[in-house]
């Protein structure tokens, strides 16, 4: 599917929309005080942004298929560059919403293309590619708020200009992408695992013709109803952990600075995590995987309401929630390969999971204070480690009848 220049292009491009996506937060003290807003109309920024992106992934999944890989990714590229362009430039805040939805359309675009095509361009190789793309994801929230520190929040303008221009020289990388997917392999799964003529593997690995039909009699509809409830859940514990972790270390005691610090940690370690898992989706299954980490994101999240263990257990959390969502990608693939939009579907569903997060656990926090944090968001963990056990049992491949 790739050519190298093409997978480091790949790579850059997900820095881009990380970047993209860390940059309105930092900034929101400049929109305010430029265009007089108040702080939930400054917030609005970020909103149009997901909104843009749940909107690029359902728009370009209808494309998927129809138009070339290349004009797809290239589309979403020069509308990330508009839009940001546009934001930099808005007259006035209506105009600003209206530019951060535009680059939201072509960050859902990306976001989707690429993770759709590595997920079935690699072969047994997809988890762990998925992986190394996504840990690029973090660099770039990492690398945002550090631009907007270094040249001052009421620069912001030069910085999404110089993000609108960065997008334009992978268009020329393009070229290496092959315009359309190849129908997939027998063990294409972005499992490990051993294909014999008959189509079964070993116990370590899944093929997708398998998984096909492999549904214990549970209906697709199901299996991908509890695949969208465990990007919805992993995806809005990560939003609410980078969201009230400041604001639970600081509320048992620890210092203002400590506690930022402490979350730059948590983005830092889901960063890592992802590097690191790529060797080792190599040898094990998606399905190990994913059950492994929600277990001990459930354990550091429990850990977590300890005072002096929190900062410690929510790196953890970083760690264990980082391999989630990229591996879940190949997964879902092999256990619903007639499905050709089960990919959009979990990944706008990811997008609704980081939007609906903070409202969501913001109710729970009220009746329960703040202390409540890691239990909350534990019990969310324990529903994820379910769902994966479903998943297991429910795409577990039938034993060929004597």
């Amino acid at each position: 599917m790739f050519s190298t220049p093409a997978v480091v292009a790949s790579c850059v491009g997900f820095v881009l929309i990380g970047v993209l996506q860390a940059l309105y937060g930092p900034a929101i003290p400049a929109f305010r005080d430029e265009f007089g807003l108040s702080p939930s109309a400054a917030g609005l920024g970020l909103s149009a942004h997901f909104v843009g992106g749940v909107g690029g992934v359902l728009l370009f999944d209808r494309l998927y298929g129809r138009m070339g890989n290349r004009r797809i990714l290239g589309t979403s590229y020069l509308l990330m560059a508009l839009g940001a362009a546009g934001f930099a430039l808005a007259p006035n805040w209506p105009t600003g919403l209206a530019a951060a939805l535009l680059a939201g359309l072509g960050f859902g675009g990306i976001d989707y293309g690429l993770n759709q095509l590595f997920a079935v361009g690699f072969g047994h190789r997809s988890a762990a590619m998925l992986n190394v793309l996504n840990a690029h994801f973090g660099i770039g929230a990492i690398l945002g708020p550090a631009l907007i520190a270094a040249v001052g929040a009421e620069y912001y303008p030069a910085v999404f200009l110089a993000f609108a221009a960065a997008n334009l020289p992978l268009l020329l990388c393009l070229r290496g992408v092959r315009d359309r997917v190849p129908q997939p392999a027998p063990g294409a799964t972005g499992t490990t695992g051993t294909t014999d003529p008959s189509g079964t593997t070993d116990p370590s690995g899944t093929t997708g013709a398998e998984a096909g039909g492999s549904a214990l009699g549970r209906s697709l509809a199901s299996v991908l109803a509890v695949f969208v409830t465990l990007y919805v859940l992993h995806v809005g514990i990560e939003a609410g952990v980078g969201g009230w972790e400041p604001t639970h270390l600081e509320t048992v005691g620890y210092g203002a600075g400590a506690a930022a610090t402490a979350t730059s940690v948590y983005w830092l370690m889901m960063t890592v995590g992802r590097f690191l898992i790529a060797p080792i989706a190599l040898r094990h299954s998606a399905q190990t995987i994913i059950v492994v980490c929600c277990a001990g994101m459930t354990v550091c999240l429990l850990l977590a309401a300890v005072p002096w263990l929190a900062p410690y257990a929510y790196a953890g959390v970083g760690l264990f929630i980082a391999p989630l969502f990229p591996t879940g990608l190949p997964w879902l693939h092999a256990a619903a390969p007639r499905a050709r939009r089960a990919g959009a579907l979990v990944i706008a569903a990811s997008m609704v999971g980081g939007v609906a997060a903070g409202p969501a656990l913001g109710k729970a926090i009220e009746w329960s204070g703040v202390r409540a944090v890691p239990l909350l968001l534990c019990a969310a963990s324990a529903l994820c480690l379910l769902a994966t056990l479903w998943l297991i049992r429910a795409t577990r491949p039938h034993s060929p009848s004597p």
